[in-house]
């Protein structure tokens, strides 16, 4: 009887480890599956957040273009008004009315007052580029180091991502191999259990707490699961339980 008694209590213990082990491949393969789901939006989103810090960092860059444009522009009006005043002063010599005579003059009064307000934009100008040139300088530092920790995360994402079909077959290469040595009934059960618990069919009991409902099950019932390797179920969520020490895990 004792023979009999140590036989039934070792296939009992086959069983339930069986059972951890097929759970251990569904939660696996489980996670896996929510990875590779998720990697690409963490890739997305880290896109996104590096173009709008590059577009926010390079706000001064634009706005040094922007003022070396119209620094540019407005050489280039000093430019033309001198060569209007030149043209104006050799036509004055040509002159045979008084009233014509101080009408050039205005116009070059106002080309030399034209003239100068525009210098004096073009040294604010110009401070201002002096200042930004600074600016710049950093920005392109800081922009240089954030794309350098951008494209490490990025390739540490990518590669993340092509390991997963690699890992999601060596994972289902398991469950096989532990599925079919699984009785028939025993897996229709796990399964059914396990649907009907958002893909966990075996649990751990710690402490008298089930870990997948995390409620307290019966002092009688704790006893035999430390004593007993009888497949019991949590009265609670009805998952498949078994004894598990966490501390001598630990």
């Amino acid at each position: 009887m004792c023979i009999f008694r140590g036989k039934r209590e070792k296939i009992l213990e086959e069983k339930l480890l069986l059972l951890i082990k097929l759970q251990e491949c569904d939660s696996q393969l489980v996670k896996l599956s929510a990875k590779k789901k998720k990697l690409p939006e963490n890739i997305d989103k880290l896109d996104k957040e590096f173009a709008s810090f590059k577009e926010e960092i390079e706000k001064n860059r634009v706005k040094y273009d922007e003022l070396k444009s119209s620094h540019s522009e407005k050489e280039n009006k000093i430019k033309r008004l001198n060569e209007s005043i030149v043209k104006t002063k050799e036509r004055m010599l040509e002159v045979k009315n008084n009233k014509e005579y101080q009408a050039m003059l205005k116009e070059i009064e106002i080309a030399e007052t034209s003239r100068s307000n525009i210098e004096t934009e073009i040294i604010s100008i110009l401070d201002e580029l002096d200042k930004l040139s600074v600016l710049v300088k950093k920005d392109e530092e800081t922009l240089k180091q954030n794309k350098n920790k951008y494209e490490q995360e990025k390739k540490t994402i990518e590669n993340d991502l092509n390991s997963i079909d690699t890992d999601i077959l060596d994972w289902e290469k398991k469950r096989i191999d532990v599925r079919k040595n699984v009785a028939e009934d025993l897996l229709a059960k796990y399964e059914k259990i396990k649907k009907r618990n958002q893909g966990i069919g075996v649990i751990s009991v710690w402490k008298s707490v089930c870990n997948g409902c995390h409620m307290n099950i019966p002092p009688q019932l704790y006893n035999e699961l430390q004593k007993s390797n009888q497949l019991f179920s949590c009265p609670n969520c009805d998952r498949i339980i078994y004894f598990q020490d966490m501390e001598k895990q630990a």
